[in-house]
This record gives C-alpha cells, sequence and structure tokens, in this order.
C-alpha cells in the first residue's frame, strides 16, 4: 500500500495485488441523519490527504449480493462533511448510480436509475476550490456529469479514495483496479 494512504474503518478481509479487492463487513455504510434518521460512519475507506484542486479517478469491478451495497470514490473531511459517489444496488434489475454529498452532519442522496447488469465502472471526482464535479462513465473514455456539489465547511485539504460498504449486509466483493489523483482539474 502506498505511504500517503490509510484505512478509515479497515475491512477484515481485503488484498491488494491486481488492484485493491475488498470483501465487506457486516453493516457498514456512510449515512447521516437526513430521511431515514440514522447516523452511520463505518464504511470502508483508503484515503490519502491531498491538497488544492485535483481530480480522483478509478474503475472498479463488483458483485453486489445485498439491498444497498455500494463501492466508489470518497471525498471526506471528517463525519459530518463528506462526498461519495457510487452505484447501489437495489433489486437484480434496477440500481442507483448517484451520489451523497454530506454537509455538517445532514446526508442527501441524488440518483439516477440504471441497470443491475452494470458491474464495471469508472468515476471521478474533480475539485476546484470547495466545488466539486462528479461523473462517471462505462469506459473510461466518454464521461458523463452526475452531479456539481459543494461542501461549505472550508478546508485546505481533503482526505480523498476509494470506499465500499454493506449497510444490510455483508461480504460484498469489488475490486478497484486503479486509484489516480491528478493535479490538473479534468475539464
Amino acid at each position: 500500500m502506498p505511504d500517503a494512504f490509510a484505512w478509515l474503518n479497515p475491512p477484515s478481509r481485503f488484498r491488494l495485488g491486481d488492484g485493491l479487492e475488498i470483501l465487506t463487513d457486516k453493516e457498514t455504510d456512510f449515512w447521516q441523519r437526513t430521511h431515514y434518521g440514522f447516523c452511520r460512519d463505518n464504511g470502508h475507506c483508503l484515503l490519502a490527504r491531498v491538497s488544492g484542486d485535483f481530480s480522483l479517478q478509478t474503475r472498479v469491478q463488483f458483485r453486489a449480493r445485498q439491498k444497498y451495497d455500494q463501492c466508489g470514490l470518497m471525498l471526506r473531511l471528517d463525519t459530518e462533511n463528506w462526498i461519495k459517489v457510487s452505484t447501489e444496488f437495489e433489486t437484480n434489475e434496477c440500481s442507483r448510480l448517484g451520489s451523497v454529498v454530506t454537509n455538517f452532519g445532514y446526508s442527501d442522496w441524488a440518483t439516477q436509475d440504471i441497470s443491475s447488469r452494470h458491474n464495471d465502472m469508472w468515476y471521478r471526482a474533480s475539485k476546484l476550490g470547495s466545488d466539486y464535479r462528479l461523473e462517471h462513465s462505462y469506459d473510461g473514455s466518454a464521461w458523463q456529469q452526475l452531479r456539481i456539489a459543494h461542501l461549505h465547511h472550508p478546508c485546505e485539504s481533503i482526505q480523498a479514495g476509494v470506499y465500499a460498504c454493506s449497510p444490510t449486509g455483508q461480504d460484498f466483493w469489488c475490486r478497484f483496479h486503479f486509484l489516480t489523483i491528478d493535479s490538473a482539474v479534468q475539464s
């Protein structure tokens, strides 16, 4: 593991080699208060501290087992201020491609329905000041914007990396093929 990276809530089972493979622990999630009322901050993240403007990109393959199994990118200030972008499994037919932005301890959830047959996804998050552009791609070439968001808490640096969790189950498998952090913001 590169020296700059550290685990937040390390999974019991992971492997480095051909990328990073994770099997999630039981009932792990990132969510704060809104709509559901509960607070969870126990999902698995591998993060590095990044300053200034940047683009973060990954490709991840996954095999969802339970409702809300998810994996993707995480941008994190602390428990109450963070952004995640991922695909969340709903049923064998439909999943939700989307993002959660959490400001001052309250999460939102912006989604669009996609087929659950999509189990290989590329994600990119670009930071410019306190604003973030979140994108996805099915092939790493044609990118589609999901959202532009803002973190209200001012920061000089942020933790950025990959995450996975299983809010209602466990043993969700995913493989992150790579993770790049580039100081040039992607246009």
